[in-house]
């Protein structure tokens, strides 16, 4: 069922199937387009004006996790499968999905389990289920790895890929201008893809302009198309030097804007009842509602997310329902592109402090 207000459809062909810089010569990350949603109205921009778009005093908050190589393949019995490797739990187990090859590069969804089954893997890795994530899913299970999973990762991995996209990508092409390794190997099964159109010369203009970055961090588990549950426990942090901008830029009237629905559930989960920003780290189960609403977030920078997709709670949470609606049918009718290729919608509740251009 949408969560939009009409059955809305995205047509085939505008499904972003490759990055935005191999559409043609000369092109960049950037070379995206940016609708931009203020409540009910809307305007269409390409993304290299954002600069233009924000003020100085603004605060953008961005995602640092790096994407894993996470598709693995394996095989269950004599069938070849693919495993995609999701999250990593406290006790040492990881999130997993099943998926079957498809013959043309990319995979279908499988349900899996059982209890017990055993997925051999690369270098003689055995892969043990051991119990669903949550009951009444069968798509996303707890198993346990004989083998260090990101090294695992490192030597036999590749990005996830989905049946849209027109061929496999470098794992750069999946990684943000902001991505930083982690420690321990830690990451995103899927791009943080509302920083991919940024650009190291992108960047630099907002400072320049005095518009401000806080890093958080929040690692991404699979979100895979034929399934659109809500967001299960992902490790999450917001630093302290982040935590005290995001205050600062608040009680300066800047507007706070997150970049992606990822640095929304992170910096959401370390706010107080009382609007107040503090530094935190562990796991986050925060599901994002209208009801709920958000408490510190001004904005929101994100793709274009499927009408199912719990992801437009959120979307309605800080724009609201009517904001998202006239969005969505302006990008269909504007042939935007959708997905982690595509193009990008910047959402700014009504009550935010004003912005000329928006």
């Amino acid at each position: 069922m949408s969560l939009l207000g009409a059955a809305l459809r995205v047509p085939e062909e505008l499904l972003a199937r490759v990055p935005a810089e191999l559409r043609g010569p000369g092109l960049g990350r950037d070379a995206v387009r940016l609708l931009v949603s203020r409540g009910t109205a809307v305007s269409h921009h390409a993304f290299a004006e954002l600069p233009a778009l924000l003020r100085a005093g603004d605060l953008l908050v961005v995602n640092t996790s790096q994407t894993l190589a996470a598709a693995v393949d394996g095989r269950l019995g004599h069938a070849r499968v693919v495993v995609h490797f999701s999250t990593r739990g406290e006790d040492g187990r990881w999130a997993v999905e099943l998926r079957d090859p498809d013959g043309n590069g990319t995979t279908r969804a499988r349900a899996g389990g059982p209890a017990g089954a055993v997925v051999r893997l690369p270098g003689d890795v055995r892969l043990v289920y051991e119990e669903r994530l949550a009951a009444g899913s069968g798509r996303l299970w707890w198993a346990r790895v004989s083998a260090d999973v990101p090294g695992l990762l490192r030597r036999h991995g590749r990005p996830i890929r989905y049946s849209y996209t027109d061929g496999d990508q470098p794992l750069a092409a999946h990684q943000t201008v902001f991505a930083l390794p982690s420690a321990d190997g830690a990451g995103s099964a899927e791009m943080p893809s509302a920083g991919r159109p940024f650009t190291a010369g992108l960047v630099a203009e907002l400072v320049s302009r005095g518009v401000q970055f806080a890093p958080v961090t929040l690692h991404t588990g699979v979100a895979s198309q034929e399934a659109h549950e809500p967001p299960y426990p992902e490790l999450f942090d917001v630093p302290a030097p982040s935590a005290r901008l995001i205050n600062a830029a608040r009680a300066g009237g800047g507007r706070v804007v997150a970049v992606g629905t990822t640095a929304v559930r992170a910096m959401e989960s370390a706010t107080g009842a009382d609007g107040v920003v503090r530094a935190a780290a562990g796991r986050t189960e925060l599901l994002v509602t209208p009801e709920r609403g958000v408490r510190v977030v001004d904005g929101l920078l994100t793709g274009l997310h499927e009408p199912q997709a719990s992801h437009l709670l959120m979307l309605q949470a800080v724009a609201g329902r009517a904001a998202v609606d006239r969005g969505y049918a302006e990008a269909v009718r504007r042939l935007y592109l959708w997905h982690e290729f595509g193009d990008v919608h910047l959402l700014l509740r009504e009550d935010s402090p004003h912005c000329e251009r928006c």
